[in-house]
């Protein structure tokens, strides 16, 4: 069961939560399912390069709530919040809503994200970098930042081989059967000129056995990823967690510093 069923479908509902947030009757739930896909395609598209994890959908009765989890908040914010507007503006006129808002929030350790770790593989395998090289580099990160364990499978023309194959490199422990296991999954692919290579990756962050809010966004700005949360034109909104610890590293920092300057 577990090589066979999404990690992610599997903890929904017991350690995971959707990330299309809202309520449809029967008739209109598949038109807002497909316009879900389309901001989502859309987004993903035309910010291939902002680091994006997931993008959260709420929607109340008239207004529409985009929330991007990014690893790069400041590409998708642009100088003094413009290319935000800009973005608010096409969804706008995708969706035909006068009311759309959008938040950004920043996640503080992307080496712990299976979807930024799975596209920062498959630009390396783009820009020919080898692919063992590349995968090894990402699981060392994963677990140098805490990770439980990590498994990425690559499939395809791997190297630019005349067969096809898929090789598989895994450290620690990724119980896929253990529901209170928090592993995140990620498949995406690199568009090689040799064709087409694709990378799945597991990323096990440990057991959930308090009960845990199934709401990704408070998961994501105040729970162990961490992160800033901004909306609209950039304005800091929220702190999570992490940059309250991130804070306490600076200091220490600053006192070793200090602490080496009287020694000497």
């Amino acid at each position: 069961m577990g090589q066979k069923a999404n990690p992610v479908g599997l903890r929904l509902g017991i350690i995971r939560g959707w990330d299309s947030n809202w309520y449809a009757s029967k008739k209109d739930f598949g038109s807002k399912l497909i316009e879900d896909n389309k901001i989502r395609n859309y987004l993903n598209a035309r910010i291939n390069k902002g680091g994006i994890s997931k993008i959260v959908i709420e929607r109340t009765l008239n207004k529409l709530i985009v929330t991007i989890h990014t690893s790069k908040p400041g590409i998708i914010i642009g100088k003094g919040g413009g290319e935000v507007d800009r973005i608010k503006e096409e969804l706008k006129k995708l969706t035909g809503k006068d009311d759309v808002q959008i938040n950004i929030l920043e996640i503080r350790r992307p080496e712990l994200d299976a979807q930024i770790v799975a596209d920062t593989i498959a630009r390396q395998i783009e820009g020919r970098i080898n692919y063992k090289r590349a995968v090894k580099m990402s699981i060392a990160s994963a677990l140098r930042m805490g990770a439980e364990g990590i498994k990425v499978r690559c499939g395809g023309r791997l190297g630019g081989a005349e067969i096809a194959r898929s090789e598989e490199i895994k450290q620690g422990r990724t119980p896929l059967h253990t529901l209170r296991m928090d592993i995140d999954y990620a498949s995406v692919f690199a568009q090689t000129v040799y064709g087409k290579i694709g990378i799945k990756v597991w990323i096990c962050k440990g057991e959930v056995l308090a009960k845990r809010d199934l709401n990704p966004n408070i998961l994501a700005g105040g729970g162990k990823e961490g992160g800033d949360r901004f909306e609209g034109r950039g304005e800091r909104r929220e702190r999570g967690g992490d940059d309250r610890r991130g804070g306490e590293r600076r200091g220490g920092g600053g006192d070793r510093s200090r602490g080496g300057g009287r020694r000497n």
